[in-house]
């Protein structure tokens, strides 16, 4: 039998999922949580996410067993105990009570299916075979342009690699910093396994550390940044990339359109004792006082390159809005070109999987701008395969498969003429 704590999970995580029907993401929807115990609320996001995840591997095992395609909501109790008993390993007469239960929860059409949902679980949970079906396939707005790209083999890679959780990464404010079951990554970050409780990890109360993809980790290491050099951080929200700068010794402005989102960004300064400029402006409009030394422009985009950690992605997108958001990177990346002294230097970054938001960014900057030129990539533990002909540096999912993969992620670091 299903504990209490577990049936206000699985509620809660149908609310999520139906939630993401609605256009909501996860993220979007924390609030609804905040009944719950820290653990409910984990629990819950996890079953959510896992559900997202791998929802096209629970329609194929139920296809066998459902003879008529379900009311949404009744679809969903059937994909989230699929997903619990084959992928998560619920116990079988535990979970198939639980969803029952949450199924004759949804007033009469639930009442009315619970029978057939009963029927349907129990069939399930002797299915073989799981581990064999495929990932879930990327939504064709995406696919087509990654296999254009990279190839079907890479595409299907990624698919792979989205089927994965992201680990969790963390960037230390001193290289001394070491953490148990902790791996160093060549690149500089530190990867925890498993799951854990972010704020009871040794050195958070201190600030020694914060939570930071090791691939979103790296703009800033390429940028370089030197003590007391000024410094805008634009797009600065959530403040990992702040965090790095300030940590570096430099003078940080952080530039963000999202008070509440800054907010974010001066709580976890507080919490690693470092300190930043914090400005609400927007990043076209926005300008210092003196030339800069160097940007961080970490551009609004499709961040497709995060769907491992956004798996609600997929479902919320549709491809549709990209030539306006390619714009919008070009005008910020000629915005910030502005703000910069004679040799200064940029670096431009987006967690997308596209080359439009990517390379082809890079290529059109460099023929608007005649004299810029892409400085080249030394970077400890950078692989020569992710080196663009640009000069930039192309991550992907599926690099890295042996550690855990790491986001999607594009950066290119540009000097300014002298």
């Amino acid at each position: 039998m299903a504990k209490p704590g577990e049936d206000k999970a699985r509620k809660a995580a149908l609310t999520l999922l139906q939630g993401v029907r609605d256009g909501l993401s996860l993220a979007d929807q924390s609030a609804s949580l905040k009944a719950l115990t820290p653990s409910e609320q984990a629990r819950a996001a996890r079953l959510a996410a896992e559900t997202l995840r791998h929802q096209s591997r629970a329609d194929l095992v139920l296809a066998d067993y459902v003879s008529r395609k379900p009311a949404p909501q009744i679809a969903d109790v059937l994909r989230l105990g699929t997903v619990e008993l084959l992928h998560l390993g619920g116990a079988a007469h535990g979970v198939v009570h639980a969803n029952v239960t949450l199924c004759r929860g949804l007033g009469k059409r639930g009442n009315a299916a619970a029978g057939m949902v009963n029927a349907v679980l129990r069939k399930v949970s002797r299915h073989q075979g799981w581990q064999d079906l495929p990932p879930q396939p990327m939504p064709d707005w995406l696919r087509g342009p990654v296999v254009a790209a990279y190839g079907e083999d890479a595409a299907i890679a990624i698919e792979a690699a989205h089927q994965n959780a992201a680990p969790l990464d963390l960037t230390v404010k001193s290289t001394a910093t070491t953490l148990e079951n902790a791996e160093p990554l060549p690149t500089g970050s530190l990867r925890l396994r498993g799951q854990v409780q972010v704020s009871a990890l040794p050195g958070f109360e201190s600030g020694d550390w914060w939570v930071q993809d090791a691939a979103a980790a790296l703009p800033v290491r390429l940028l370089d940044p030197q003590p007391d050099e000024h410094i805008a951080d634009l797009c600065a929200a959530p403040g990992g990339k702040t965090m790095q700068l300030a940590a570096a010794g430099a003078k940080v402005d952080a530039i963000d359109i999202s008070s509440a989102r800054l907010k974010r960004v001066a709580e976890n300064l507080s919490r690693c004792g470092l300190s930043a400029n914090l400005t609400r402006a927007d990043a076209l409009t926005w300008k210092p006082e003196q030339p800069l030394d160097a940007i961080l422009l970490d551009a609004p985009c499709s961040a497709t390159g995060t769907i491992r950690r956004h798996p609600d992605l997929p479902f919320l997108r549709d491809g549709s809005g990209m030539a306006q958001l390619v714009a919008l990177q070009s005008r910020l990346i000629d915005h910030a070109l502005e703000l910069l002294r004679p040799g200064g230097r940029l670096v431009y970054a987006v967690c997308s999987l596209l080359p439009d938001e990517g390379e082809a960014q890079i290529k059109a900057a460099l023929a608007r701008h005649p004299g810029l030129t892409v400085e080249p990539v030394t970077l400890p533990g950078v692989e020569p395969g992710w080196i663009t002909p640009e000069g930039g540096i192309r991550l992907r999912p599926d690099y890295w498969p042996e550690r855990g993969g790491m986001d999607g992620f594009y950066m290119a670091r540009l000097q300014k003429p002298a």
